[in-house]
């Protein structure tokens, strides 16, 4: 492996697979960083996709003050109701929750590759995963290198790709009648997306096609529901080909950060059936309204767009 060392600053970037991912280290989360070190975990999260954390202890309040020094921080979820008791911010993925919830045990909301929350006209820009409670083994993540799949298309593809506009919904996944149930029919979150999106900093292509928010939907803009799923269906799997992706092991005090404007992620569902808790807790932060390779932006059918502070 190649380690990248900062200017100085005792903090190393680690790449861990061939497209996407990399472990930084020699930096305390639990400290006020200095701007320079916040610039160079920046430029590592771009060129990386997805950045890791070993042996951090930080709780609720760190893990918030160190997500706003990258942008204004997000409520929890659309669909939240129920965030730690003075931290609106966090959203538990806690298995103790989904069987209440969803009427099943399992270890995440949702086992599905998706970017999050792109039924929103404007998705978290970033999210920020910490562990607290795991299973012996079981409960990995994978996130997928989307700008590494747009470039990878065969040309025509790319050029169809480029013109498309896909319909992302929120799933309900919930009881009939829950709390939950209510909030996500209430919030009625409905976008469209271009299937490519423009990233606001770096200026790379990102295969943006989201399988757990459009596959409900299975519709793109001037095609026919049966020409939308076989176009999807395509997509999708070349948005996450193996070779594109970093599977990460969570330990106590690790810490995921991600950029959603150029990701996907798969919580890895084979640990439910096993009698231990996962409990990990994220935060997210603002995102802006995607733009096309044309300048098109997206397009808000139903709710609202999600702010932070």
């Amino acid at each position: 492996m190649t380690t990248v060392p900062s200017s100085a600053l005792g903090l190393d970037v680690v790449p861990v697979a061939g497209y996407i991912g990399a472990e930084i280290t020699g930096v305390d989360l639990r400290e006020n960083l200095e701007d320079a070190v916040i610039a160079d975990i920046r430029r590592a999260l771009h060129e990386y996709k997805v950045v890791f954390f070993r042996d951090q202890e930080i709780g609720h309040a760190e893990q918030i003050a160190f997500a706003r020094r990258f942008g204004k921080v997000t409520p929890a979820h659309p669909h939240e109701e129920s965030p730690p008791e003075g931290f609106p911010e966090i959203l538990p993925i806690d298995s103790r929750r989904y069987e209440k919830n969803l009427g099943r045990k399992r270890t995440s909301y949702d086992h599905s590759w998706h970017t999050d929350v792109t039924a929103l006209v404007n998705p978290p820009a970033a999210s920020i995963l910490r562990s607290d409670i795991l299973p012996p083994y079981g409960g990995d993540t994978t996130w997928t290198n989307l700008v590494t799949a747009y470039e990878n298309l065969p040309k025509e593809l790319r050029e169809l790709a480029d013109k498309i506009d896909i319909k992302h919904q929120f799933q309900t996944r919930a009881v009939e009648g829950s709390q939950r149930s209510r909030k996500v029919a209430e919030a009625n979150l409905v976008a469209y997306h271009p299937a490519v999106r423009v990233h606001p900093v770096t200026g790379e292509r990102a295969l943006f096609v989201s399988p757990g928010f459009t596959r409900g939907a299975r519709e793109i803009r001037g095609f026919s529901p049966e020409q939308s799923e076989r176009i999807l269906k395509l997509l999708w799997s070349e948005a996450t080909r193996v070779e594109y992706t970093v599977r990460f092991r969570w330990a106590v005090g690790s810490v995921a950060f991600w950029d959603n404007r150029a990701t996907a992620h798969l919580a890895i569902g084979d640990a439910g059936h096993l009698d231990h808790d996962r409990v990990l807790y994220r935060v997210t932060l603002e995102g802006d309204v995607p733009k096309g390779v044309d300048g098109r932006e997206s397009e808000l059918v139903s709710g609202q767009p999600f702010y932070g502070s």
